[in-house]
């Protein structure tokens, strides 16, 4: 598969969710784990498409560490969500519409991109923009 077929399967969770965030973590071209925003449901303000998936897989590893592994989501992980992958080693992020794209349709959003959470972290964590970015924008509209 490619970034654009995992980017869809984001999509897709982001569909399920209370808000539409999705989220898909790969490695080695293998989706091992799926998941979508579940703040309202959970009565959770950190229960983002990204958090969750990221505790869905590091459970089943009984692990904290996805060092090797790439997260897709709909929408570029806001400041909790892009440290939460600094804390985990994520190797690659890639998101859909940005931060700036959210912002422009009136999408709630603490205006910090991703790559500034990990400029100013100890990772160097790959990140890849705009993958699908106006079916991801659609989303919000």
């Amino acid at each position: 598969m490619n970034s654009e077929e995992f980017m869809r399967l984001a999509l897709e969770e982001a569909k399920k969710g209370d808000a539409p965030y999705g989220a898909v973590i790969v490695k080695d071209n293998q989706v091992v784990a799926l998941a979508y925003n579940t703040v309202k449901r959970d009565s959770d303000p950190s229960a983002h498409a990204e958090i969750n998936v990221i505790r869905n897989l590091t459970a089943q590893l009984q692990n904290p560490s996805l060092e090797g592994y790439t997260i897709y989501t709909t929408g570029e992980p806001c400041p909790m969500c892009a440290t939460a992958c600094v804390w985990t080693g994520i190797s690659e992020i890639v998101y859909g519409a940005s931060i700036q794209d959210l912002v422009s349709v009136n999408q709630s959003q603490i205006n910090i991109s991703c790559e500034e959470v990990f400029a100013k972290s100890f990772r160097k964590i790959k990140v890849q923009r705009g993958v699908l970015r106006e079916e991801c924008l659609k989303l919000f509209k």
